[in-house]
C-alpha cells in the first residue's frame, strides 16, 4: 500500500533557474574575484510565472508585479491553512449566539444530536451540551455538573481547561474561577476546584453527559440544576441561566470554505488580545491585510488572489484529512487506512519539537473540540477514535455502493463501540432517511455472529437479512465514517486488537 502522493505543485509556484547569464558581462575590474557557483542567478529566469527578467538582480516592473502577486499568494494560503482553526471557534461562536446571548444561554441536545445540525463530526450517542463565555473585566465562576466530559477552549481554538471525569474535579462537579486575560486583581484560590487563566475572552464550553438506559434525562436535569456561570462579584445572587433545547433544530456552526473565511479570522483577530495566538500567523494575516484595529478592506486586486488562495487552501485541507501521505496519519501504516489524528498523542500537534502544521489544519477542517482527553491514553476512560474515507483498496467511500465491515470479537470497550457516518462536503452527520446515521453495540436489534465479531453493512440499500446491522448512504455523495471506543482497553492500546477494513461487496 502506498501512502505517499505528490505535492501539491499547482500552488508551490517554485521558482526554476533556468539558464541565462547576465545581459551584458561587467568588465574584469582589479578587485575582480572569482564567484563561487550558486551565490548569483541569472537575469533572465523562465518559471510557472512565465518569464522573469532582472537587471543584474532587479526586478523590471512586470517582473516585480509577478513577484509580489506570488508573494500574497503565499502569504494568504498560508494564512487560510493555519487560520482555519480561528475560523472555526468564529463560526461555533456565532452558531451558538443565534440561540441567545453569551453567558447566560446554555445550549442543551436534551434528545440527542441528529443530522439536522450542522456540527463537525458529532456523536449520535453523548447528550451535547454548550454555551459561549464572554469574560470582561472581572473573573467568572464557573459551577459543572458531576459525571461529564467538559472543556473550555479559547477565542484561537487553543485548550485552555478539562472539566467532568477528566478534569480536576475528577467528574464529581466543580467550581472553577475564569481569570481574563492579562487579569492582575487579587485572588482568593480557597473554595475553588482550579483557578485558571486566560489569553482570550471569548471562550467555547463544551460538555457531554452520558444517557441511562437510553435515556438523556439525568444528564440534561444535572446540568439544569448544578450548572452556573456567574461573573465574581454577582456570586451572591448569580444571574438565570436560559436552557435551550436545541435537538432536531436547524443549527450552523460550520465556518465558510471560500474567502469569506478571511473576514471570519478579521472578527477574531478585531476581538481578541494578540498575545494568545503565534506571531508567525499574526504576521502572514498583517501583510493580507488583516491587523488589530484596522479595517480588513481588500482592494480588487487582493480580492482575486484571497479567492485564488482560499480555492487552493480548501482543496488542501480535504486531500490531507481524506488522502494524507505522511504515515504517522494512519493507525497502522501500510496494512490499512484507519486514520489518527493525534499522531504520538500530541494534541497540540506539537511533536518532537516539531509542529504538525498539516495535521492541525487538517484537523480543523474536519473536526472540533481539543483537549487531552482525546488523544493520550486513559484505560477505561474518555474515548478513543479511528476513522476513515477509504475502502479496503484505498478507494473513496461511494454511496451508491455496498461495504462491510466487520468488528472483531471482544472490542476493547469498556463501555460500547459505535460508527456514526458523516458528509464528506459539511463534516456533519450524513443525512440520511435515518434521524441518527450511527451504529454501535447499544444499538437495540444488532446482530452479532457466533464468534463474537459483528458485521456492519453499509449502502444505499440493506442487503437482505441485514436490516439491523445497515447504515444507509446516499448515492451521488461520498461519506466517511468514525469509530469510536468508548471506555477503550489495553488491547486498543497496545494494538492487539483493531477494527475490520471497510470491504466493497457490491457495485
Amino acid at each position: 500500500m502506498n501512502h505517499l502522493y505528490s505535492a501539491a505543485g499547482g500552488f508551490a509556484l517554485a521558482i526554476g533557474l533556468a539558464g541565462g547569464a547576465l545581459a551584458q558581462d561587467p568588465p574584469k575590474m582589479a578587485m575582480t574575484t572569482e564567484i563561487p557557483d550558486g551565490i548569483t542567478t541569472p537575469d533572465n529566469i523562465e518559471t510557472q510565472l512565465g518569464n522573469l527578467t532582472f537587471f543584474d538582480g532587479v526586478p523590471d516592473a512586470e517582473t516585480t508585479d509577478k513577484i509580489y502577486t506570488l508573494l500574497d499568494f503565499h502569504h494568504a494560503y498560508q494564512a487560510y491553512m493555519d487560520g482555519v482553526k480561528i475560523a472555526s471557534m468564529d463560526a461555533m461562536r456565532r452558531g451558538i449566539e443565534a440561540f441567545g446571548p453569551a453567558n447566560t444561554t446554555v445550549l442543551q441536545f436534551a434528545d440527542l444530536m441528529d443530522s439536522k445540525a450542522l456540527f463537525l463530526t458529532p456523536n449520535t450517542t453523548s447528550v451535547y451540551q454548550t454555551m459561549w463565555l464572554q469574560l470582561g473585566d472581572e473573573p467568572m465562576v464557573m459551577e459543572t455538573p458531576p459525571n461529564v466530559l467538559g472543556f473550555l477552549n479559547d477565542g484561537w481554538f487553543k485548550y485552555v481547561t478539562d472539566f467532568g471525569n477528566l478534569g480536576p474535579d475528577e467528574g464529581q462537579g466543580g467550581k472553577f474561577l475564569i481569570l481574563p486575560p492579562g487579569y492582575d486583581g487579587e485572588v482568593d484560590e480557597s473554595g475553588y476546584t482550579a483557578v485558571v487563566p486566560t489569553n482570550t475572552y471569548g471562550h467555547w464550553v463544551m460538555w457531554r453527559g452520558y444517557t441511562v438506559d437510553g435515556s438523556t434525562e439525568e444528564a440534561v436535569k444535572a446540568t439544569q440544576e448544578t450548572f452556573k456561570l456567574y461573573p465574581l462579584s454577582q456570586a451572591d445572587n448569580p444571574p438565570e441561566l436560559n436552557f435551550v433545547n436545541v435537538s432536531g433544530k436547524e443549527f450552523n456552526t460550520i465556518h465558510v470554505m471560500d474567502e469569506r473565511m478571511f473576514e471570519e479570522i478579521n472578527t477574531v483577530i478585531q476581538n481578541e488580545p494578540l498575545f494568545g495566538e503565534e506571531p508567525e500567523l499574526l504576521g502572514h494575516l498583517a501583510a493580507i491585510g488583516i491587523v488589530k484595529g484596522q479595517p480588513f478592506e481588500p482592494d480588487e486586486r487582493m480580492q482575486g488572489i484571497l479567492k485564488k488562495a482560499a480555492s487552493a487552501g480548501a482543496v488542501t485541507v480535504k486531500t490531507l484529512i481524506s488522502k494524507p501521505r505522511d504515515e504517522r496519519a494512519y493507525w497502522y501504516p501500510g496494512e490499512s487506512y484507519w486514520q489518527n489524528a493525534f499522531p504520538g498523542g500530541a494534541y497540540t500537534w506539537v511533536l518532537d519539537g516539531v509542529t504538525l502544521q498539516d495535521f492541525r489544519a487538517a484537523f480543523h477542517f474536519y473536526a472540533t473540540g481539543i483537549t487531552p482527553a482525546m488523544a493520550v491514553k486513559a484505560v477505561g476512560k474518555g474515548s478513543q477514535y479511528a476513522f476513515t474515507y477509504r475502502d479496503s483498496d484505498g478507494n473513496a467511500l461511494d454511496g451508491g455502493k455496498t461495504y462491510k465491515l466487520t468488528v472483531p470479537a471482544n472490542p476493547p470497550a469498556k463501555d460500547f463501540w459505535s460508527f456514526t457516518l458523516y458528509d464528506n462536503q459539511t463534516r456533519s452527520m450524513l443525512q440520511t432517511d435515518a434521524q441518527f446515521p450511527a451504529i454501535g453495540s447499544n444499538t437495540e436489534g444488532v446482530v452479532q455472529n457466533a464468534d463474537g465479531s459483528t458485521d456492519v453493512y453499509f449502502g444505499p440499500v440493506a442487503p437482505e437479512g441485514k436490516e439491523s446491522n445497515w447504515l444507509q448512504t446516499v448515492p451521488g455523495k461520498g461519506w466517511n465514517t468514525i469509530m469510536r471506543l468508548y471506555g477503550p482497553l489495553e488491547p486498543w492500546f497496545d494494538g492487539t486488537w483493531r477494527p475490520g477494513e471497510i470491504e466493497l461487496i457490491s457495485e
